[in-house]
């Protein structure tokens, strides 16, 4: 199948700006030609733009598809088989909204991957976590103080998303089973966490040891780590034991800031996922508790950006909306674009996701043999970043893999 796109102005994120003239040629699923003079292409099926802005699909770096509850001890209420029907719709929702490509931070496994990838069920290209790992008592753990040990994972949503780990043996056995399961980086929990009952926020979960057992397992089998982490110490300590990204990040300082860029880590701030959850959470069932914790990681979210700004930290475009609050995936855009360049919040979400999913050339760019993931936009993201709203009503095409998953034009 071939696809001519004419008539359109081009937002490569590598630009500074759209630019008038191009015509961009499809076959199967990658992108063939770009060129600034007619292609020609007589059996293409032509794709006029209307003048719209035509630019690369979306990457969100820290998504939760299986995470279908707010307040996710309500998960172990919820059957394997409700939670991946209700994940179904998720995915089709996040891909509407032109997220042509999510990393899910944990929950995921290889049968949802497998489903969207034979086309079983429309939604993003995913990168999959499997189960997160953490330590007892620490953010991973949702277990009640009267509680002797874990459900088993089969009926219970809860256990299915997470696991614990303690001790390097430990640590490195659950990491290896997560890439035994397909798992395309590793997660673990090294700081207190907001939507979890015991930890405090600047609690330190994992030791040097642990960390690095994870690390060394991943790297031997060609996999990364990421960490979920919010303090100075947590992330110094992730950073040290060689982890390449760092999610959430809230609390980070200028020094610990340019250690992560001296390291070359990514960092994937969630600043939409404080604010619903501070307008949102508590009709939605998240107890007082973690609602005070979230209060004092938002106050640090512009802070966050500004130190990795001004150290040089690649920053990534992030999510982590757990349940109903996922509508609001796209208003990070717009919470960002009030202290930095539109160009800069798009790159975040393109060239720069691309790079933390380790598909540079492949994804987050409009060039000869990148994936045509590609979405029409009904005016310039770069001077109003509402055209990204919730559901995609600026969305006039959006493009995975060479095929269109909705074309209004």
């Amino acid at each position: 199948m071939s696809l001519l796109f004419k008539n359109l102005n081009l937002l490569d994120p590598r630009w500074k700006e759209a630019r008038g003239g191009y015509e961009v040629l499809v076959e199967d699923d990658l992108i063939k030609e770009v060129s600034s003079k007619p292609i020609k292409a007589a059996k293409a099926q032509i794709v006029n733009c209307g003048k719209r802005t035509l630019m690369p699909g979306l990457i969100d770096c820290h998504v939760h598809t299986h995470h279908s509850e707010v307040y996710i001890n309500r998960m172990e209420a919820v059957p394997l088989t409700l939670m991946m029907a209700r994940s179904t719709g998720r995915l089709k929702r996040m891909l509407d909204r032109g997220f042509t490509t999510v990393r899910d931070a944990g929950g995921a496994d290889w049968g949802t991957k497998a489903a969207v990838e034979s086309g079983l069920i429309p939604g993003p290209r995913l990168f999959i976590s499997c189960r997160s790992i953490g330590p007892t008592g620490g953010h991973n753990d949702r277990n009640r103080r009267t509680d002797i040990g874990p459900p088993c994972l089969c009926c219970n949503g809860m256990v299915f998303i997470r696991c614990i780990a303690d001790g390097p043996d430990e640590v490195r056995k659950a990491a290896r089973e997560q890439m035994r399961q397909g798992a395309d980086q590793v997660k673990l929990m090294v700081s207190g966490g907001v939507a979890s009952p015991y930890d405090p926020l600047e609690s330190l979960q994992f030791t040097v040891e642990e960390i690095t057992a994870a690390v060394e397992e991943a790297h031997a089998f060609g996999r990364y780590v990421l960490t979920h982490a919010y303090t100075p110490e947590a992330i110094t300590r992730a950073v040290n034991c060689g982890v390449r990204t760092i999610e959430h990040g809230n609390l980070v300082d200028a020094p610990t800031a340019r250690l992560m860029a001296k390291k070359g880590v990514f960092m994937i701030p969630n600043l939409v996922a404080y604010d619903a959850m501070k307008r949102r959470a508590k009709e939605l069932g998240m107890p007082v508790e973690m609602l005070e914790k979230n209060d004092e990681v938002l106050k640090y979210g512009f802070a966050e950006l500004e130190h990795c700004r001004k150290a040089g930290v690649k920053v990534a475009y992030g999510s982590d909306l757990l349940g109903a609050l996922e509508d609001e995936q796209t208003r990070e855009f717009q919470i960002r674009g009030e202290v930095m360049p539109a160009i800069d919040i798009i790159r975040s979400a393109t060239l720069i996701g691309a790079e933390v999913v380790r598909q540079e050339g492949k994804l987050g760019v409009i060039e000869p043999g990148a994936f045509a993931d590609l979405l029409v936009v009904d005016g310039d993201p770069l001077k109003n970043l509402g055209l990204f709203k919730d559901g995609g009503p600026h969305l006039s095409a959006i493009v995975k893999g060479g095929r269109f998953h909705k074309n209004a034009l």
